[in-house]
């Protein structure tokens, strides 16, 4: 068996390279590449398995005449990848779950606090030396203590992002998305996630509402403007999901009407740009896409997407497959 050669698109931490040096010849790109240079790399017949990211774009057309065994996408979600067409042409991807709750359910919880409580427009205002001591009225936020949060969801992060909102003292209730299934029995509750309530309830009284859904054709833009328009006016919406799940546009205007009171968001619809507005809005609180952002995480992320690599790369279903069924005859 010749040996495998892995295409790393962008550069990982370690332990990557080692791992997969130690099994095979790796390429690594540092350069800024296109869809069209993916999808030739993909077709050369030079790689067993691409290392790919979020934003390489792996689509049916670019994977159309691709001579590769498998994807490992530096990441839980998957979205960046056309899975159906990667079955099809018999293509294994893997994915990197589980490492990736606690520091996301931190952002979350971090970005509810500094909605909140005007964090951003705290720091930029001090900064600026405009304190001059202290007021009664000065930033007055909002109650995070007491108050309703909903979570658009019931995975791993939002039952983690519950168990700290639980430590606030905050009354959890959660929902699915919308759909015909959406229907819950009186008293329905789980543990964690507190009581169970559809998704138009949800809206309509939570104080937050965090979003916790992975991005798929039912859930891009369930939060729309008609959404943001029920929300309570005094209403903060978190996203640490996929941005295209929110309309990005439609919440700058409910931000800059005033139809909610305020937003945090670590995803983006269109990465990296903004919807035009949004960053010049005080009642945003931006993050850039960091809700993994830890040395440690980052470290084992790339662990398992060289893991899953290697397994591919020796036509073993990897640890985490997303497509197992890519190699069924």
């Amino acid at each position: 068996m010749s040996e495998p050669r892995f295409l790393i698109t962008t550069p990982l931490p370690e332990p990557a390279h080692a791992l997969l040096s130690a099994k095979g010849a790796v390429d690594v790109w540092e350069h800024e590449h296109s869809s069209g240079e993916l999808a030739e790399a993909a077709a050369s017949g030079r790689y067993s398995v691409i290392l790919s990211q979020l934003t390489d774009r792996l689509g049916a057309a670019e994977l159309a005449d691709a001579k590769i065994d498998g994807i490992a996408n530096y990441a839980v979600g998957f979205d960046n990848i056309d899975i159906a067409a990667a079955t099809s042409a018999g293509i294994m991807v893997g994915n990197t779950p589980g490492v990736l709750t606690a520091p996301t359910a931190d952002i979350a919880m971090l970005l509810i606090l500094a909605a909140a409580r005007r964090c951003i427009e705290a720091d930029t205002y001090t900064r600026a030396g405009l304190f001059d001591g202290w007021k009664p009225s000065l930033l007055l936020g909002s109650d995070v203590s007491g108050a309703t949060l909903g979570l658009i969801g019931s995975g791993r992060i939002a039952a983690a992002t519950a168990r700290r909102a639980a430590g606030f003292d905050m009354v959890i209730q959660h929902c699915s998305v919308r759909g015909p299934h959406d229907r819950v029995a009186p008293g329905e509750s789980e543990l964690e996630l507190g009581q169970r309530v559809s998704f138009d309830e949800l809206i309509e009284t939570s104080d937050f509402v965090s979003v916790h859904v992975p991005l798929a054709e039912n859930t891009y833009h369930l939060v729309d403007a008609a959404v943001l328009s029920r929300m309570k006016r005094s209403a903060i919406l978190v996203n640490t999901a996929r941005g295209p799940v929110v309309d990005e546009s439609a919440l700058a205007a409910a931000l800059k009407s005033g139809d909610i009171a305020a937003a945090g968001l670590d995803v983006y619809e269109n990465e990296p740009r903004l919807a035009p507005g949004l960053a010049e809005l005080p009642n945003s609180v931006l993050l850039p896409h960091v809700g993994s952002a830890t040395v440690s995480v980052r470290s084992k992320m790339a662990e398992l997407c060289a893991l899953n690599a290697i397994a591919m790369s020796r036509r073993e279903i990897p640890p985490h497959p997303v497509n197992p069924q890519a190699w069924q005859s």
